[in-house]
């Protein structure tokens, strides 16, 4: 099993077919970007995986579920597995910490209240939020509120997440921070699926880069950018021919 098979799929908002003969392969325990201007579909890339938007094609398949074919039960079931962390946070302000943990495990299925305690301390102690159950959102700096998001995401073990322009709206530390903890994440083997406008990130911690642009996904392999900080690790891969970092850089936050 893959943790994402799409052959020859295509996808669409609403009316508009945003991408259109789709074929990607991402292994159980792979990491990679996708990346993109704003507009391009990534956002609905990512909605697609989770079963938000419905999909044509040859084979869909997310985790051994097939997209094509998915009824609500099926749906359910999958976004169990799938982790999902989101540039807006999508916090429960009028909860605290546990309160916005609490509130997941229930929606899936957690009946021990004992079992509950321990799975939010853990995944608390995996973020770096030791201390904060009792803490409400608005309490939390911008980016204790991503650990929290992501503290969220990992509640149910997911064997796939995707997280959606995660430091959009960090500052370059917290960004730095975040990064660190999500690539944790994959190396404990984990498959994670970033979307980024800053190639940056993908310059200190490499992987595989996948582009939206023009209707169409493009497995770009491996890109090897020059580093700010000369002299440390940089990533050796196949590299498309006169490929530039100029399609990556979009300041403008969104899909």
């Amino acid at each position: 099993m893959k943790a994402i098979d799409l052959q020859n799929t295509s996808l669409s908002h609403g009316s508009v077919n945003v991408l259109d003969h789709v074929y990607l392969s991402v292994e159980l325990g792979e990491m990679l970007y996708l990346v993109g201007k704003s507009g391009e579909g990534k956002s609905t890339f990512i909605k697609t995986l989770i079963g938000d938007i419905p999909l044509l094609g040859e084979r869909a398949e997310v985790l051994g579920y097939d997209l094509l074919s998915l009824d609500r039960l099926e749906r359910s079931s999958l976004r169990r597995k799938i982790g999902v962390i989101f540039q807006d946070f999508q916090l429960l302000t009028d909860r605290s910490v546990e309160g916005n943990l609490d509130f997941v495990l229930t929606a899936t299925g957690w009946k021990a209240e004992s079992s509950k305690v321990q799975r939010m301390e853990e995944v608390l102690a995996q973020v770096g939020l030791e201390g904060k159950q009792k803490d409400m959102p608005h309490r939390l700096s911008g980016g204790e509120q991503q650990r929290l998001s992501v503290a969220r995401a990992l509640l149910n073990k997911p064997s796939l997440v995707l997280a959606d322009e995660p430091t959009g709206q960090l500052d370059p530390e917290s960004s730095e921070e975040i990064l660190k903890l999500l690539v944790e994440i994959h190396q404990n083997g984990t498959a994670m699926i970033i979307s980024t406008h800053d190639y940056l990130t993908i310059d200190r911690f490499p992987a595989r880069v996948v582009r939206c642009a023009g209707g169409a996904l493009t497995d770009l392999g491996g890109i090897l950018f020059e580093s700010p900080n000369k002299g440390q690790a940089g990533y050796s891969s196949k590299q498309p021919e006169a490929q530039s970092a100029d399609f990556l850089s979009d300041p403008t936050p969104g899909d």
